[in-house]
Order: C-alpha cells, then sequence, then structure tokens
C-alpha cells in the first residue's frame, strides 16, 4: 500500500510538473516574441533616426561646401582682380538660398534647428555683409578692400562659421551614436532574453529526458573550442545560447569579452582613420592654400616683367612650374592619406574617382544604396586603391573591372585581365594588410589567381541591418 501510494502521488506530481512546465514554457516564448517585436519596433525607429541625421549631416556639408567656395572664390578675386576667380564664388552665391532651406529643414532637433538658424543667418550675414561689399569694392579698385583689417574680418568670420558647423555635426553625430547605443543595448537584452527563453525552455525539455551529454558536455566543449579559437586571434567567434543558465551565462560572458576586443580593435582603426581624416584636412586647408596663393603671387610677378628680360621670366616660368607641381604632388598626397570625396560622397564616389583618375581603363558598378561607417567605408576604400595599385604595378593589366554591392553584405569585386597568378592572402604575399582590414570587420577576401589569367579579388563584409551612419546618401 505504502508503495502504491508513493507511485500514485509520483504520477500525481509528474503531471502537476508537466502542466506547470507547459504553462511556463508558453510564457516564456510568449515573453520572447514579444521581446523581439519590442526590438524590431525599436529598430525600426532607430533607422528612421539614423536617416533623418544622415539627411543633417550631409546638408551641413554641403552648406560649409558652399561657404568655402565663397570664402576661396573671394580670396582669389582680391588677390589677382580676375573675374575668372569669382566663378566659384558665383555658384556657391546661386546656390545657397535654396541649400539654406535644406539645411534647416533637415535637423532633427529644436536645438539643433537653434543651431541650423545660428549658422544661417551667419553665413547669409558673411555674403551679404562682407563678401558682396568686399567683391564690389574690390571692382571699384578702393585700396582698402586687400587691406590686412579686411582679410582677418573675412577669416575670422568664416573660422566662427566652421565652428559652428563642428559643433552641429558634433551634436547630431552624438545623437545618432547615443541612439545607435541605446538601440544596441536594447538589441542586446532582446537577445538575451530571447536566448534565456530559448535555454530555460529547453532545460525543461532535457529535465525530463535527461540529456545531460547534450545539455552540458557539448556547451562546455564548445566554450573550450571557442576560448581556443579565441586565443589564435579569431575575435569573431561567439558561444551560442545553451540549454543551461549557467554555461549560458558563461557564453553570455565570453561573449561579451569578445565583442569588447573587437570593438577595441575597431576603435583603433576608427582612431586612426579620424588622424588620416585630420591629416588630409589639415593638408588641404594649410599647407595647399599657401601654395596656391605662392603660385598666384608668382603669376602675378610674372606678368609685371617684361618678356625681354629673358633670364628673369625663364626663372619665374620655373619657378611658377615647380609650384603648380607641389600643387598637384601635395593634393596627390592628401588623396592618399585620405580622399576628400570618401568624407563627403561616400565609398562609391570616392572608388569612382579612384577608377577615373587610373592609368589603364577601370570600370565600376555599383549598386551601393545607403552609407555605412567611416572606418568601414575608408578600409574598403584602401582596400580598393591597393588593389588596383597592384593590378597597374604588377598584373600588367590593360582593364580593370570593379563592383560594389550592398545588401547584408558588402561585396566588393575587383577583377583585371593582367598575368595572375598572385598567392593568398599570406605573409609575403603583399596582401595580408589588406586580409587584415577586411578581417577587423568580420570579413572575407577571397583571391583568385590562375597564371595567365588575370585576377579576382573578392571582399565580403557583413553588415547587420541597422547599422548604417548619418552620412549622405548616393
Amino acid at each position: 500500500m505504502t508503495v502504491r501510494r508513493w507511485h500514485g502521488s509520483r504520477r500525481l506530481g509528474l503531471t502537476r510538473l508537466t502542466v506547470a512546465a507547459s504553462a511556463l514554457l508558453a510564457l516564456l516564448i510568449g515573453v520572447a516574441f514579444v521581446v523581439l517585436l519590442w526590438a524590431i519596433d525599436d529598430a525600426n525607429d532607430s533607422t528612421s533616426a539614423r536617416r533623418a541625421s544622415r539627411t543633417a549631416l550631409v546638408e551641413a556639408g554641403t552648406m560649409e561646401q558652399l561657404l568655402v567656395d565663397l570664402e576661396t572664390g573671394q580670396r582669389g578675386f582680391v588677390i589677382t582682380k580676375r573675374e575668372d576667380f569669382l566663378q566659384p564664388w558665383q555658384a556657391a552665391r546661386k546656390a545657397l538660398p535654396a541649400e539654406m532651406r535644406r539645411f534647416g529643414d533637415s535637423a532633427t532637433t529644436p536645438a539643433q534647428r537653434r543651431t541650423a538658424e545660428q549658422i544661417t543667418r551667419g553665413v547669409r550675414s558673411f555674403l551679404d555683409d562682407y563678401s558682396i561689399p568686399l567683391v564690389e569694392s574690390v571692382r571699384r579698385g578702393d585700396p582698402a578692400a586687400s587691406g590686412l583689417a579686411v582679410t582677418a574680418e573675412g577669416k575670422r568670420r568664416v573660422d566662427t562659421l566652421r565652428d559652428q558647423f563642428d559643433a552641429y555635426t558634433a551634436g547630431e553625430r552624438a545623437q545618432l551614436a547615443a541612439r545607435e547605443d541605446a538601440a544596441g543595448a536594447n538589441a542586446h537584452r532582446a537577445v538575451i532574453a530571447a536566448g534565456v527563453g530559448i535555454a530555460a525552455s529547453t532545460a525543461l525539455v532535457a529535465a525530463f529526458t535527461v540529456l545531460q551529454h547534450r545539455a552540458v558536455v557539448r556547451p562546455v566543449r564548445g566554450a573550450a573550442a571557442a576560448a581556443g579559437r579565441l586565443a589564435g586571434g579569431d575575435l569573431g567567434v561567439r558561444i551560442p545560447p545553451s540549454r543551461v543558465a549557467e554555461i549560458d551565462a558563461l557564453g553570455a560572458s565570453f561573449n561579451t569579452m569578445a565583442t569588447s576586443l573587437q570593438d577595441s580593435r575597431r576603435r583603433t582603426m576608427e582612431s586612426v582613420e579620424a588622424v588620416h581624416r585630420r591629416t588630409a584636412r589639415d593638408l588641404h586647408d594649410g599647407a595647399q592654400q599657401r601654395l596656391v596663393s605662392l603660385m598666384i603671387g608668382l603669376r602675378l610677378a610674372r606678368e609685371m616683367i617684361p618678356d625681354t628680360d629673358t633670364p628673369v621670366t625663364e626663372l619665374m616660368d620655373q619657378s611658377i612650374d615647380n609650384a603648380q607641381t607641389a600643387i598637384d604632388e601635395l593634393r596627390e598626397l592628401a588623396r592618399g592619406i585620405y580622399p576628400l570625396v570618401l568624407t563627403v560622397k561616400g565609398l562609391a564616389a570616392a572608388v569612382e574617382d579612384l577608377a577615373s583618375r587610373c592609368p589603364i581603363p577601370a570600370v565600376v558598378r555599383s549598386e551601393y544604396p545607403r552609407r555605412l561607417s567611416t572606418t568601414v567605408e575608408s578600409n574598403v576604400y584602401f582596400v580598393v586603391a591597393e588593389a588596383v595599385t597592384n593590378a597597374v604595378k604588377h598584373a600588367q593589366a590593360s582593364r580593370i573591372d570593379i563592383s560594389l554591392d550592398l545588401t547584408d553584405v558588402l561585396r566588393i569585386h575587383i577583377v583585371d585581365d593582367g598575368v595572375g597568378g598572385v598567392g593568398g592572402a599570406t605573409a609575403g604575399s603583399g596582401l595580408t594588410g589588406l586580409a587584415d582590414r577586411v578581417s577587423a570587420f568580420d570579413g572575407t577576401l577571397t583571391i583568385d589567381s590562375p597564371p595567365g589569367a588575370g585576377t579576382s579579388l573578392l571582399v565580403q563584409i557583413p553588415i547587420p541591418s541597422g547599422t548604417e551612419t548619418p552620412s549622405r546618401l548616393n
């Protein structure tokens, strides 16, 4: 009797446990779906906010470029007194009203809108109160128009406006970063919640089927293998959710550590990219502008020397040629460090500019509907640049085809019709740097280069949904 009561109690207990487990399983699945739906809605909101921020930054860049065109065109006219130097100034003046409206409409917050209005008033004041009167004074031959006080006033105005542009851009990027951080944190919590729900549900089933090996031993072995891969330098390795809560917590901690290491490497690359971008800008705004002013001065001096003074004119012509060569070389140097078109227009435009300067025919096909992070774009650009350089210098190619395709994966395919025979991306092959750039973003580099049949280089970088940056769309 006692034994029969024990068995009856056990069966009843199992029934109750089964009902409770089924209810808990249904609850866990329901919570997981709710969390995932919330994460999807939050991701959609984040995408809309990022798109608005990209538009705002594009319009800010366009406004700043118009300001630069106004200032450089006006300065060239003041120095040379030649009307053809006013072409950028006139074009910028014509485009300014419409761009001001777009710039003001693109502001994403009331604070940014006030800053945009302040910038717009400053640019309008620069044009109406300073630039136009200065140009008219020069046309009238007013000697005061070329004085130091007038020049200093213009520089002060431009520097103030550029500081305001920097503040506006920094504010917009800060909003984007905050939104991305919040979206990433929410998505991370949603994934963890879903993973915990699945792991708990599986643990309930495993408790009844006694699959200790699958629930414990296999996840531990997987974690050990992942730790070995991580120690070997594979920072993209992750541990999937486990059926056991403790193993799941270990995996989450491991994944957090791996993500932190990978983010650290990416931040290093972002810092290098920022230094390159700042260096290129300093070269453009500093040394290049001074060389342009020097060349203008030399040309003016040359026009004042009679052609009969042959030794002097020859020396002046040689100096003008040397100044122009220095400007061209400095421009190429700045472009090699960080091309301006990459910042303003993005990867596709930068690759097309690279192809246009290639000494052999280079054809670009682009399906690139949106912008990515500046770090990804800059590293991919230099991968393309290095591949094109190799094809020109070593492959004896007569044609290069470049294709860019962006969906959930960024694919860059570079094909030349050269001699082929390129080795894999190993040490000594000259392609290790390309592989390192690609692997920093969990990408792959595939090379197909049979001797005599050209070289095909395929780069694939996974782009998770919602990782766009506030840059200009193509």
